[in-house]
């Protein structure tokens, strides 16, 4: 059974509604959809701390590519479903990070929680080294906090 880690970086939280085209034809929505909102949550993560993921591969030329992701699926999401989605990083390194979601509907039910890992490399797809700049940014409470 895998450890549970406990966030010491505060939550950001992202909003989705479920799609008609995320859904199968019973209006459930597609287990692959869940990895979307995790990235829905990460984006959210980085913003909410001053920088987009997209500025920080112009600025660095460094990516964050998922190394590892693990969905649980509790309870499904259905089309027109509010979906809260509440991110953390459980583990900051130079070269990795790991994220840790809770998606629940607007109504507090448990929808699913997971995790991704991300390694940090250049264009030439080597590992890399975050730096500072960013690391510092992911570590604090919110922009200008």
């Amino acid at each position: 059974m895998k450890k549970e880690t406990k966030s010491v970086y505060p939550p950001a939280e992202s909003r989705v509604k479920v799609r008609y085209a995320e859904t199968d034809q019973m209006g459930v929505a597609y287990y692959a959809n869940y990895f979307v909102w995790f990235e829905v949550g990460r984006s959210q993560y980085c913003n909410d701390r001053g920088f987009s993921y997209r500025d920080m591969e112009r600025e660095s030329g460094l990516f964050l590519i998922v190394a590892e992701a693990h969905c649980r699926y509790k309870n499904p999401a259905r089309y027109e479903d509010e979906l809260i989605i509440r991110t953390t990083i459980t583990e900051l390194t130079r070269r990795t990070l790991r994220f840790n979601y809770v998606i629940e509907r607007a109504d507090g039910a448990a929808v699913a929680t997971g995790e991704t890992l991300h390694v940090l490399i250049n264009k030439e797809g080597r590992p890399s080294s975050l730096p500072e700049k960013y690391l510092s940014l992911l570590r604090q409470e919110k922009a200008g906090g």
